[in-house]
């Protein structure tokens, strides 16, 4: 389990953002999304780079 701190997340359109660019490397990936928290988890074979990498091609911040 991977666990990202996120800035810049706000709705359900960065919700489906997110898990979609993780999913689009690992399509088996679980992907949950806590907006108040702004942290997304990532039940995932991909290395936590790859993750973060996912998550900043689409605009947001990885603390």
């Amino acid at each position: 389990m991977i666990t990202l701190h996120v800035e810049g997340m706000s709705c359900g359109h960065c919700v489906r953002a997110v898990t979609q660019a993780i999913q689009a490397l690992d399509p088996a990936a679980k992907v949950e999304v806590d907006l108040a928290a702004k942290m997304v988890k990532a039940e995932t074979g991909l290395a936590r780079d790859a993750v973060a990498a996912a998550i900043t091609g689409e605009g947001y911040k990885v603390a």
